[in-house]
């Protein structure tokens, strides 16, 4: 066993007074054994009174409105019987997470009791109906509003912009109308806004001195504004220099007016999507000032005058400015300077004279769609072009030759052009094919096991309920839907999320199929998530996969983009279904035993505290004695407010020292990731062996570290010293590398902005 120091000891204990110190100990912890009776029943008490006053109340409230909910809800006591979906500190409801579990019904204006409430996410229930309360707004706490994928409905109250901690607001994908609240540009803190896909008109509000507007949102990173049916044009107040924005996503709405140019002087700016609107007016000539953009979609809009100027767009990978009234120009200069190019799209642009052969030596260029335009002359294939070439489309315009096909092995366009009228072997490029790209994830060096007709064979080939949903990725930076490199990435990716989250299940295994893009030009996959282990999720399981894709702590690769995710409805959860008269029976049987149970844990808690105070006060003699063959005396070990850590504590907290738990390394050791059961991040420092230290010197680094506090630095929770092993353990602190961490140079409390990781 590894030992804390609570208070102040002396490591050299003269036998007669050991024996003393043991008596006294001992009797010390009975008499104060005598009062635990007590003091559980004035806690129990206290926490009972707490829940009932509001907490569970409100709770209540929502059991009573909703259906479906799970069947665990009975009793009084939230926090203490561990109701599902709830989290509680402090005995005070801080989190409701209910994804994809079939709620229906309406939300109640009671919320407002949860005064201590951080997170509310109820996503993928499409039976939540009706408006969101105005009480909102008294949710004073609320950091994460996440609203995904129901069916609500009404205007969002403009309440929800008194929310002043609120860093998340994410209500995309539901039936609310009206027109956005300006007291959203009050959510000064907000990083996330997410209102896509929903029935929204009117402007984009803006502040006038009078009202607050989204201007006012300098720190967000995110306006995910697309697919309503906003209206008006794109105020030029809306962007500024000193906002944060990298992503901008108006599509699918009615604007019109012009672009305006203030949208150039957001520099942080990385995806573009301002298509299908009935924008109108040239592009702004600053727009090249943009370095970091990566995918711009001005698509089928009423954009006029000369080609938009792109070079110096180092990081552009996807552009599509196709269905404007342009100015008939030949091909711009900038066409081969973009290196980055992945995917041009020009279609009806106005584009004239001889195809830019240059083009095609662009390295990482996929597809080029410049149909309906009046290119003509010979089209060339250069034998240099880009080996990542797939798709080159030119129907309907005015080629009447064709050099270099040889070369080529991809899909080539020409459909109505003139050279389909020649005679020779054209036909595989004059009649037009379609073909699709589909995405299946293999399985794992197994053959597939048949399963029941509502299971599924896992990529390891055993049967089980997956969770399912469908992830829409609004941006994506590459066209070549062909390429399985890319989906193995994603699953690469969401694999190490579930694992680095440490969700609540043994394991998971997961699989990707059926990719298409959809007339947003969105790109869809179906997503199945299978616990290993086991036959189906419970509910914990299924709320925490749903948080961490509407919550947006998954990240994608960087081809994918902004992405939501919608989950589909889960039902066969591990637990067995009870009926209400057993869970009466539970209720009774569990009442009757509560006062039974107190007075054996008295009873263990006396014979418990008994024996750790007497190996306590042993344990302490043997690691005294140990630093006293180092130094004579040595004086005192002064530790208050460090905690204790056994080896096998340890061992639990970070996997067994997995190296999937690693995250640094130095001279002294390694160091890893841990989580208490409280859900607390801590990070364990464990010496290796050539640089353990003498028993004295880890002593005095120990009293060291703990005096030292203060706001910059990481603060020292506790330490082991067993079998050898030297490991400290710190607070857990995100951001920076883990060497600056622990070195206090981004402060010992630091939020975690996953916007930006």
């Amino acid at each position: 066993m590894c030992w804390n120091f609570p208070t102040t000891l002396k490591h050299t204990f003269p036998s007669p007074w050991l024996e003393l110190e043991k008596t006294l100990a001992v009797r010390v912890t009975v008499q104060r054994s005598q009062l635990f009776l007590l003091l559980v029943f004035i806690i129990l008490s206290a926490i009972a009174a707490e829940t009932e006053d509001q907490d569970y109340v409100a709770l209540l409230s929502l059991k009573d409105i909703w259906q479906n909910t799970p069947p665990n809800w009975v009793g009084s006591d939230p926090c203490g019987k561990g109701w599902e979906g709830i989290g509680c500190t402090n005995s005070r409801v801080t989190s409701i997470m209910l994804s994809s579990v079939g709620l229906t019904g309406q939300l109640s204006g009671d919320l407002e009791l949860l005064t201590e409430l951080q997170t509310l996410d109820l996503s993928y229930n499409k039976g939540l109906t009706g408006p969101i309360p105005r009480s909102i707004g008294n949710m004073k706490k609320l950091l994460n509003l996440i609203l995904v994928g129901c069916s609500f409905s009404g205007p969002i109250p403009d309440t929800i912009g008194s929310l002043p901690q609120l860093l998340y607001l994410s209500l995309n994908s539901n039936y609310f109308s009206g027109q956005i609240p300006p007291s959203i540009g009050n959510l000064t803190s907000l990083l996330w806004l997410d209102l896509t896909d929903n029935q929204l008109k009117g402007p984009i509000p803006i502040s006038d001195g009078n009202t607050p507007g989204l201007d006012m949102l300098l720190n967000a990173r995110h306006f995910h504004l697309g697919q309503n049916n906003l209206s008006g044009t794109i105020p030029p107040r809306l962007f500024s220099s000193e906002m944060l924005l990298i992503h901008v996503l108006l599509d699918g709405n009615q604007l019109n007016g012009s672009i305006p140019s203030t949208l150039g002087l957001v520099q942080a700016l990385e995806v573009l999507r301002i298509d299908g609107n009935a924008l109108s007016g040239p592009v702004p000539s600053n727009f090249n000032n943009l370095t970091n953009l990566n995918q711009m979609y001005l698509s089928n809009n009423k954009l006029t005058g000369p080609l938009p100027d792109l070079s110096g767009m180092n990081r552009l990978s996807y552009v599509d400015i196709s269905n404007n009234t342009f100015d008939g120009s030949d091909a711009p200069p900038w066409f081969p300077t973009v290196q980055s190019l992945t995917t041009l799209k020009m279609e009806n642009t106005q584009l004239q004279g001889q195809f830019p052969v240059a083009l095609f030596s662009l390295p990482l260029l996929q597809t080029v769609v410049l149909k309906k335009n009046q290119l003509n002359g010979s089209l060339v294939i250069n034998p240099t072009h880009s080996n990542q070439l797939k798709l080159i489309d030119l129907q309907f315009n005015s080629i009447s030759g064709l050099e270099g096909k040889e070369a080529y092995n991809g899909t080539l366009k020409l459909e109505d052009n003139p050279i389909c009228g020649l005679t020779g072997d054209l036909n595989n490029y004059c009649t037009v094919s379609f073909s699709s790209a589909s995405y299946s994830t293999q399985n794992v060096d197994c053959d597939p096991v048949p399963c029941s007709s509502d299971q599924n064979s896992s990529p390891n080939c055993t049967c089980a309920y997956p969770y399912t949903g469908t992830l829409s990725f609004e941006a994506v930076s590459f066209s070549d839907l062909g390429n399985n490199t890319y989906y193995k990435i994603l699953e690469y990716s969401l694999m190490q999320s579930f694992n680095y989250y440490q969700l609540p299940v043994d394991s998971v295994s997961l699989t990707l199929s059926n990719s298409t893009t959809t007339s947003s030009e969105y790109l869809e996959m179906k997503l199945k998530v299978f616990p290993l282990g086991q036959v189906s999720f419970n509910r914990t399981g299924i709320s925490s996969i749903g948080f961490m894709l509407s919550n947006q702590t998954f990240k994608p690769p960087p081809p994918f983009g902004p992405y939501y995710f919608i989950g589909d409805q889960y039902e066969k959860y591990t637990e067995s279904k009870k009926s209400s008269r057993s869970s009466i029976v539970i209720e009774v049987v569990v009442g009757g035993s509560i006062l039974l149970l107190v007075i054996l844990l008295a009873g263990v808690y006396v014979l418990y505290t008994k024996k750790r105070a007497e190996r306590a006060i042993e344990h302490t003699s043997h690691f005294s004695a140990q630093l006293d063959q180092s130094s004579r005396g040595g004086g005192v070990i002064k530790v208050k407010g460090v905690g204790w850590f056994s080896l096998k504590e340890l061992e639990k907290y970070s996997n067994h020292f997995s190296v999937a738990n690693e995250i640094g390394s130095g001279g002294y050791g390694k160091v890893y990731r841990g989580s208490l059961p409280t859900g607390e991040l801590i990070a364990i420092k464990q010496a290796k062996k050539e640089s353990k230290q003498g028993k004295l010197e880890f002593k005095t680094e120990i009293e060291l570290l703990s005096r030292v506090h203060h706001k910059n630095l990481v603060s020292l929770l506790g330490f082991c010293f067993k079998k050898g092993e030297q490991i400290l353990v710190y607070e857990y602190v995100l951001n920076g590398s883990l060497k600056d961490s622990l070195s206090g140079l981004h402060g010992s409390r630091i939020l975690h902005d996953p916007s930006v990781d």
